[in-house]
């Protein structure tokens, strides 16, 4: 074997290796796996209940808990590769009153200090940028207008309504619209609903890393919110 052959078996050797080290570290320490849309669970029935009254957020059944989160598109250095990046927090608080078909007094907070993702490097530098959640810790969602129901709904029905309101993110409000699945079991009742954001319009300027070359300027903000009588 001559010297040229050997340094060249050399040199494609310690490229395989760069690439296989290259892709290990992809693999653990950029590579996202994204949590699964939210959903309306269909949780037990239980007949004979009361829908009017006031109620309040809680924690959830353990198997589909609350919370409120993000959805962002990352493009990784290079541009090659776009993935789709999730974080959630399930420390919600909230309450609505229900009488007959008309809800309101809607009022929910999450707490985005404690977001989390599948990647501590994401968390840690969404602290102090992009939603900078280290200065402004709260996100916020009040009710602007009543919603009017058709009808009443029934125990295990999911109805789908739109509420009209104002959601502070990052220190700026804006009047939305979210569409949000409502579902009541008898006892419980489920907020499942998605809001596109453009984050321009909460002045958030989208991080980057040395992984990380862009975040595309919209993401959505999605929850599922379980919530029982105060």
């Amino acid at each position: 074997m001559s010297r040229l052959t050997k340094i060249l078996i050399g040199v494609v050797g310690g490229l395989v290796v760069l690439a296989i080290g290259l892709f290990a570290a992809y693999k653990v320490f950029i590579e996202s796996d994204p949590e699964p849309k939210a959903k309306i669970e269909e949780t037990e029935v239980t007949e004979g209940g009361e829908l009017d009254g006031t109620y309040t957020a809680f924690a959830g059944p353990a198997e589909t808990p609350s919370f409120v989160g993000y959805r962002v598109q990352e493009v990784l250095v290079g541009g090659a590769i776009e993935q789709t990046a999730t974080g959630r927090t399930a420390d919600v608080t909230g309450t609505f009153t229900i009488t007959g078909n008309r809800v309101e007094e809607v009022s929910v907070t999450a707490n985005l200090q404690t977001l989390k993702s599948d990647k501590d490097m994401r968390d840690n530098a969404i602290k102090d940028r992009g939603l900078e959640s280290d200065t402004f810790p709260e996100a916020t969602f009040v009710l602007a207008e009543p919603i009017e129901l058709p009808e009443q709904p029934a125990a295990g029905e999911t109805v789908q309504v739109t509420a009209v309101g104002d959601f502070t993110l990052h220190g700026v409000t804006n009047r939305v619209e979210i569409p949000i699945d409502g579902r009541w079991d008898g006892e419980l009742i489920q907020a499942v609903g998605t809001l596109h954001i453009v984050f321009s319009d909460y002045a958030i300027e989208a991080p980057t890393s040395p992984a990380v070359a862009s975040i595309r300027d919209e993401g959505e903000m999605e929850f599922q919110i379980f919530f029982q009588k105060a």
